[in-house]
């Protein structure tokens, strides 16, 4: 190379290398800070597991509490009241999970824009138009100065001791790479995570979709299609339970209300991969004739995880389980006396309204044949670069308008013109129902606590060592005539609001039934002898029928048996169609590799396995099947179209529907037809996809596990990972969601637990307990849960860390 021309070439390189280390470039921090080697991300490197002992000087607590961190990182808290207990459940929660803490509450007020600039602010509007700040703020007046005020103030504390003795150098990496550092923590915070998990798990309408599917379709439609359940269905609370009370009954409307097509996209839909497993066997089915707990709340799957393990010791607590990172106290455990796990309800808690604003001003609505006056709310969202977007929230009684009309900016998949009502904006009372729950020496008085609980609303499965079971559904539940909030309210008629709640005591629950079990997998509820109306949207059957009919089958149970059924891979659904479907196919119409792969579908057991092809095909022959079977509601405004299993007794009791021609094309096919169409189009779908080979089309690759950085960081997740499981299995790992969090309780004189989540303790991708679960998770092992009941000795090889604050 011309020596000119190397000259200038270094020099350019040096000129550029300069610029980037000392420049902050958009998001990203000057390269020099983030590399540099004692305060940059070399380090968060922790080579070794922490072993040893360190002492801290806090300031504020008022007796010095000790901590036990196992080999796992697992720490086991011990202290002498309350306030130095949630100082400390604060303070070590900050120190392995701090980013985490702050990125849930940002997603949930809507402030993600400060930190990853002007791409997310149309998210951030949208949180704020659901008013998630406003029902945070509702949740704070359920402060009454009294020990849950106390623990708030202390698990608040303890956070913010950390932050305020974190050095540069021990900043979360993910600060690093934002050039950003940690916010104070506030109970506001702590109210944002609560309500956040009430949007992730009560957060989901089908109004709109709903609504439109009967403008097209007729309410018969909807009658028979999406707001029956299947045949096959068997409901949570078992069908002989009675109802000792006297049901409050609401009259339904004589206006006879029906929307119109609604455009736009309702934003706020549940996830049909979120689910969850739990069940109870009582001592009457057990090997050792005690209790045995179970349960898998299925979540998105992310790392770090949703859940932090730890133990809370003090003089009238000592309980053992997972922490939501950003709350106090054990939200899914047990203590020597109970154990509980909960899985959500589904039941339908958020309304949209068709509101009638008066004129341009916006200043008044009609309601009950009064114009009342619309209230304000100035919002206000810092973007990262320095500018500030200001937003007016505007409230009717019901909720806000989230959208009020076509110009507003980020709401352009809104429906115009509606506002919601929903339990999200009301005041709450979670972190009394935790605190008392986690003291529960019984199943009563474990019952009552949840009396608190406001939502999301949950299926809490329930045992004491006494020998009761129970499951109680834990709520506030709307009380609605038959049918409400199924489609678009009409906002002008107050027969359309919520009538009050049900009381406590009338909300679902079975203790003790004579069958020797209670489960539930988010299936309906209740059968139909249940006087109130909970909604129309909930799991298939598949999950909740498999587990009753094991657990039914099964006497001398042992934990391992649990373990066990946790794993199923099992699917009732595939055992229900898959026959159904290969009667229809005809040989001759195959071509050479469509014949080839058939065999395998006859010859398969039905168990979604990673190794297995026949998963894959079935289920990618399925989804077009059901994509066809209702491309009548193809359409460019949103419709709701009929659950899995719905749909499959529909396949197999009308072979003669007219729902199988494709009448815009002017197709008309008969169920033999669609259904052959459709396998021949998921063998071409795999080809394309996964190639010619079929050992790339086992379920393993195709089902695509990813446990993604919480904060979708690239190269800070854990990849296709090789599983087993379907939505529809007990093992319901389906692509990133599946089991969040495994437990098993057995208890007697002293309880026996073994738990595990994918992940691992530490939110440091340098640290050796930032994934150290997830291998163990994907086996489908379990680790011993050790409830203390007395201080170990230090640093011995069970408990190789320990931390002392004084």
């Amino acid at each position: 190379m011309n020596p000119k021309f190397s000259f200038l070439a270094s020099l350019l390189a040096t000129l550029i290398t300069i610029t980037l280390f000392s420049l902050s470039l958009g998001p990203l921090p000057p390269a020099g800070s983030f590399f540099h080697p004692g305060t940059g991300f070399w380090a968060n490197a922790e080579t070794d597991r922490q072993s040893g002992s360190l002492v801290l000087s806090m300031s504020g607590i008022n007796e010095p509490v000790e901590i036990f961190y196992n080999d796992r990182g697992v720490p086991h808290i011990f202290a002498g009241n309350n306030y130095d207990l949630y100082f400390a459940q604060g303070y070590v929660t900050a120190r392995d999970r701090l980013f985490q803490l702050e990125l849930q509450v940002r997603a949930s007020e809507g402030s993600l824009s400060e930190w990853f600039g002007e791409d997310l602010l149309e998210y951030d509007l949208v949180q704020r138009r659901m008013g998630m700040v406003y029902g945070a703020e509702q949740t704070l007046t359920m402060l009454q100065g009294d020990e849950i005020e106390e623990m708030l103030n202390a698990y608040t504390d303890g956070i913010n001791q950390y932050i305020l003795n974190l050095n540069s150098g021990d900043l979360p990496v993910e600060y690093k790479v934002l050039n950003t550092r940690p916010s104070e923590w506030t109970h506001l915070k702590t109210a944002l995570l609560l309500k956040y998990m009430t949007q992730m798990l009560a957060g989901g309408s089908h109004d709109v979709q709903t609504s439109n599917t009967m403008a097209f379709l007729g309410q018969d439609f909807v009658e028979k299609y999406i707001s029956s359940p299947s045949r096959w269905t068997d409901p949570i609370i078992p069908s002989e339970t009675t109802w000792d009370f006297e049901p409050i009954y609401t009259q339904s409307p004589a206006d006879n209300f029906t929307p119109e097509w609604v455009s736009g996209i309702s934003p706020f839909e549940t996830d049909p991969a979120v689910g969850s497993n739990n069940w109870v066997v009582d001592g009457s089915k057990t090997a050792s004739g005690n209790p045995i707990l179970a349960g898998d709340p299925h979540l998105g799957l992310s790392i770090p995880s949703i859940w932090y393990e730890m133990q809370l010791n003090a003089p009238g607590i000592n309980v053992y389980g997972v922490t939501i990172p950003g709350s106090p106290s054990v939200i899914k455990g047990f203590n020597s006396d109970i154990a509980w796990l909960n899985t959500n309800t589904g039941v339908d808690v958020l309304d949209w309204y068709e509101i009638e604003l008066r004129d341009e001003s916006r200043d008044e609505y009609l309601h009950d044949g009064e114009w009342r006056p619309v209230h304000r709310r100035v919002e206000e969202i810092r973007v990262r670069g320095g500018k500030t977007v200001t937003d007016t929230l505007l409230f009717t009684h019901h909720g806000p308008i989230v959208q009020p009309d076509e110009n507003q900016p980020g709401q352009s998949n809104f429906a115009i013109g509606h506002a919601i009502r929903w339990i999200g904006h009301e005041p709450s009372d979670e972190m009394r129902a935790y605190y008392l729950l986690n003291r529960a020496s019984s199943v009563e008085e474990a019952s009552n606590a949840l009396a608190y609980f406001s939502a999301p609303s949950q299926n809490f499965a329930l045992a004491d060592r006494h020998g009761t079971i129970a499951m109680q559904i834990g709520g506030k539940l709307p009380l609605r005539w038959h049918g409400q909030g199924r489609t678009i309210s009409n906002g002008r008629n107050p027969a359309y609001d919520w009538q009050g709640w049900l009381p406590y005591e009338h909300n679902p629950k079975s203790v003790n039934p004579g069958r020797g079990f209670v489960s539930s997998a988010n299936q309906y509820p209740t059968n139909d002898d249940y006087p109130y109306y909970l909604g129309d949207y909930f799991a298939p059957f598949e999950r909740g029928t498999r587990i009753n009919e094991k657990l039914d089958g099964l006497d001398d149970i042992t934990i391992e048996e649990m373990r066990l059924l946790q794993l199923d891979n099992y699917s009732y659904h595939a055992e229900l169609a898959l026959p159904h479907l290969l009667s229809h196919i005809d040989p001759e119409n195959l071509d050479d590799k469509q014949s080839e792969i058939l065999p395998l579908l006859n010859q398969w057991d039905y168990k979604n396995l990673g190794d297995e092809i026949a998963p894959s095909i079935f289920y990618t022959w399925w989804n077009q099947l059901y994509s066809k079977t209702w491309r009548i509601l193809e359409h460019d405004e949103p419709m709701r179209r009929p659950q899995r299993d719905r749909t499959l007794q529909k396949i197999i009791e009308e072979p003669e529907s007219p729902f199988y021609d494709d009448v815009k094309n002017g197709n008309y096919t008969s169920q033999s037809e669609l259904i052959t169409a459709a396998y021949k189009q998921s063998v071409d779908e795999l080809t394309r996809t996964y190639g010619e080979d079929f050992n790339q089309w086992k379920w393993g690759f195709v089902n695509e596990t990813n446990l993604n950085h919480l904060g979708q960081f690239p190269g800070l997740g854990e990849y296709n990972l090789f599983t087993d499981g379907g939505a529809e299995s007990p093992n319901a790992i389906r692509g990133s969601h599946g089991p969040s969090w495994r437990m098993i309780v057995e208890l007697g004189k002293k309880p026996k637990a073994y738990g595990v989540y994918p992940g691992g303790q530490s939110g440091n991708p340098g640290s050796p307990h930032y994934n150290e679960f997830t291998d163990t998770w994907i086996r489908g092992e379990l680790y011993e849960l050790n409830l203390l009941e007395n201080r170990p000795e230090r640093e011995n090889e069970t408990f190789p860390f320990f931390l002392r604050m004084e």
